[in-house]
């Protein structure tokens, strides 16, 4: 196991328990009954209860939630005492529920026609982990990436009493995770684990491996002997983007708009301060409706954003429509997918973060859900008309004032902006180095070169 090392840390406990109980049984301890894993998907919990009973040596008793619930009364019930029943037979062993939430949601939630059922199956969990002895050697272990939703008599102390977060990687983990994946592989001398790494934030383990295994499909297809950095810089844009597009090219004058229009983007967060680099501007159509796109990198992990750095995150994803509309004199669909991400975090700026000059330091909506959680749009708060009237006003306000500001910026480097465009046309494709190069060279009032692609 790699990248998630405090997670590893908590759970050789259970391993030395089942290896050498007399360790806590001779100070009068035992070990927690149940542990509970708790992360987004893919990063690597059902791994990490395997890899715990293969360090112990033990019988592993794997489940899904979903597996207790049937359509008849009783029927998950007798399956849970009949599991425990063969655990307390094969002592010492561990039994793995995955997707707990699927057995284990608080009672009285939930569609009425599956809820006896389901609640039969959760109460016959529950009185089980009251009545087994954990210092037989049986451990309970469960994963889920829903903790909020579990059943609170899950959570208490005597059952599911140790909770285990796997959260998404750091740096230095998604590199550590990349090491184990690509020692399978034949690699060329270019290909750097550490860059690799920094290249893909938010990745979780699963993605990782999705995107090494994509690399070494690529490099066969192509019928190379070793896998490039080319090839795993391909298999991120296309784990990210999509396919490329082959067929259904776009017509000239599309071509034309998508150039200006990513050239806004990227010109917009080379001009503001605290936007994330620009590593990738194209124009070549990907996946399902993405005509272009711009990628930035963050520098570095980030858990803590600033309303400065929230502004300019506005300002880069209205840098397109703008550019549509200062070079073209009109505006077209291509920003429909920037509007909506532009509209959810300006929303949230206002119900969850406090940052609303009308509404003052108040919250409004419920926060998001602890492990899924990130930049996204949470659920809509329990507030007045009033308020929320003041909310769409404050919306509106706030975007209008980003507008004008990205409007500044970009037509007071029109003569750059058109020029960025132009080369992607010419070029279809620019790097981070790319970009800013000719940012340099426009501003030095030199020609343009052939830049990196």
């Amino acid at each position: 196991m790699a990248g998630i090392d405090e997670a590893v840390d908590e759970l050789k406990e259970v391993v030395t328990f089942l290896t050498s109980p007399e360790r806590y049984t001779r100070l009068g301890g035992r070990l927690p009954k149940g542990v509970l894993l708790v992360g987004p998907p893919g990063t690597g919990k059902t791994l990490l209860a395997r890899a715990v009973a293969g360090e112990a040596k033990v019988p592993f008793f794997s489940l899904s939630g979903s597996e207790f619930v049937e359509m008849f009364v009783g029927v998950g019930a007798a399956r849970v005492r009949d599991l425990f029943e063969q655990a307390q037979k094969s002592a010492p062993c561990i039994i793995f529920i995955d997707e707990l939430d699927a057995l284990g949601r608080a009672r009285g939630i939930g569609q009425v026609g599956s809820n006896e059922e389901r609640e039969q199956t959760l109460n016959q969990l529950l009185t089980e982990m009251d009545g087994f002895d954990p210092n037989k050697g049986v451990v309970l272990m469960a994963a889920t990436n829903r903790p909020e939703i579990l059943d609170p008599a899950l959570l208490r102390a005597g059952r599911f009493d140790r909770h285990v977060v796997v959260d998404r990687p750091d740096v230095k983990g998604r590199e550590g995770i990349l090491r184990l994946h690509l020692g399978k592989l034949t690699l060329s001398g270019d290909v750097d684990a550490r860059t690799l790494a920094a290249r893909t934030p938010g990745f979780v383990g699963a993605d990782l491996a999705n995107i090494v295994n994509e690399a070494a499909l690529l490099a066969a297809r192509a019928g190379k002997d070793r896998v490039a950095m080319g090839d795993f810089e391909e298999a991120i844009d296309r784990v990210l983007g999509g396919l490329q597009k082959k067929s259904g090219l776009m017509t000239p004058a599309e071509k034309h708009r998508v150039a200006h229009h990513e050239a806004g983007h990227a010109l917009v967060a080379m001009l503001v301060e605290h936007a994330d680099p620009v590593h990738k501007v194209s124009i070549i159509p990907r996946g399902i409706g993405a005509l272009g796109y711009t990628l930035q990198l963050p520098t570095e992990d980030r858990h803590l954003y600033c309303e400065a750095e929230l502004m300019d995150r506005l300002a880069v994803l209205l840098g397109g429509r703008v550019a549509e509309e200062i070079c073209f004199g009109d505006l077209s669909t291509g920003a429909a997918d920037d509007l909506q991400k532009a509209t959810q975090l300006a929303r949230r700026l206002i119900l969850e973060f406090g940052m609303s000059g009308k509404l003052g330091p108040a919250a409004f909506a419920p926060p998001p859900s602890l492990f899924l959680g990130g930049l996204g749009e949470s659920a809509r708060g329990v507030f007045s008309e009033e308020t929320a009237r003041q909310v769409d006003a404050e919306i509106v306000t706030l975007l209008q004032g980003v507008r004008e500001r990205v409007v500044r910026l970009l037509r007071g480097e029109e003569g750059l902006l058109r020029r960025l465009a132009e080369t992607l046309i010419e070029r279809e494709s620019l790097d981070g180095e790319g970009v800013r190069e000719l940012l340099a060279r426009h501003r030095a009032g030199q020609p343009p070169v052939a830049a990196v692609i």
